[in-house]
């Protein structure tokens, strides 16, 4: 298993040197005057283009470009962004925490309700639960997010006013920028905690109750129609009916046998799913007006604001190939096969 990761980490460099590269290329279409400008964080700065053309080397070849840009990457100099009003290293910094604490609790329902729920679905096909179980994987994959939270917003906010859009309310919002309150992680649900704070904790599950269930449901049901057909192929293969035809119970031949050889494209599908909640889910995120890296990104792209999309872009790109690696192991844990390969 210590090879195994270990040959996979030898790789993350090259991928990551492909990734940059690519990147990088895409800027080369700027000017180097364009490419300068993108520092400026003062219009008193855009005499100065002649002294930033030289500071960030962008009238030298490109392969001296290439370096000097990884190097500034690498302490953090992503450039000024116009729509935060702040460099993007921090605004990523600011806006990545709310994604990520989104992204977590909604990812731990998809997978939980989606792997059960498929199961549950191959083993009984065409009974009642799997009847029900693809009628709710339709009926979540049909329509798009937006039309799921706006109407959980019309039901239980315009109606009942129980769960408000947002990330905190006011007061708790005001508490937050205060003093008082220490920011140990990003994570509002678990820095109030941190902080001693329970109704800052509750306020913030409350703003979060809305966006996780509308990507719940509708992401769940992708996953429930990808576990439920490998569970209904494995379930089909000669070991398993060898499994029972030994008087094995349907609980260890179900959870031992098939599932567990199942989840490969499961693993696959989940990662792919996680990176795109970490990435930002946009569209979610404007309907609940919930300040996410996903809502920043699209303004960044309205409003062509290249240093904060080249950093997105990054940010992307690297959580992309840690997921690669993360569902690589989880392949090996899975089946042990996969190792040797």
């Amino acid at each position: 298993m210590t090879a195994f990761v270990v040959r996979r980490l030898l790789l993350l460099p090259f991928v990551a040197l492909g990734v940059s590269a690519l990147i990088f290329s895409l800027l080369q279409f700027l000017t180097p005057a364009m490419r300068a400008s993108l520092y400026i964080h003062d219009p008193k700065q855009l005499g100065a283009l002649p002294d930033l053309i030289r500071k960030y080397h962008l009238d030298q070849p490109v392969y001296v470009q290439y370096w000097d840009w990884v190097v500034q990457i690498a302490h953090g100099d992503l450039g000024w962004s116009e729509t935060a009003r702040e460099s993007v290293a921090a605004a990523i910094r600011g806006y990545f925490p709310a994604t990520l604490e989104l992204a977590i609790y909604a990812f731990g329902f998809i997978l939980a309700l989606g792997v059960w729920l498929g199961t549950q679905s191959a083993v009984h096909k065409d009974h009642t639960l799997d009847q029900v179980s693809r009628f709710t994987s339709i009926s979540g994959a049909s329509l798009p997010t937006f039309v799921w939270g706006l109407l959980l917003l019309m039901i239980f906010y315009g109606h009942y006013g129980w769960f408000p859009p947002g990330r905190l309310s006011l007061n708790a919002d005001l508490y937050v920028r205060s003093g008082a309150f220490h920011p140990y992680t990003g994570l509002m649900t678990i820095d109030s905690l941190l902080n001693g704070q329970v109704w800052l904790f509750w306020d913030a599950v409350k703003h979060l109750v809305l966006p996780v269930a509308t990507l719940t449901y509708y992401l769940t049901a992708v996953l429930v129609r990808i576990t439920r057909s490998s569970m209904l192929e494995t379930l089909s293969t000669d070991y398993v009916r060898t499994a029972r035809a030994k008087g094995l119970s349907e609980h260890v031949v179900v959870d031992k046998h098939a599932r567990r050889n199942a989840l490969i494209p499961v693993i696959t599908l989940g990662s792919l799913l996680f990176v795109g909640l970490l990435s930002g889910v946009v569209i979610t995120e404007t309907v609940f007006n919930y300040p996410g890296i996903g809502q920043w990104g699209v303004t960044a792209v309205q409003q062509l604001d290249i240093p904060a999309v080249t950093g997105f872009a990054l940010v992307f790109a690297g959580l992309l190939v840690i997921s690669n690696l993360c569902a690589d192991v989880m392949y090996a844990i899975v089946d042990p096969r996969i190792r040797l390969q």
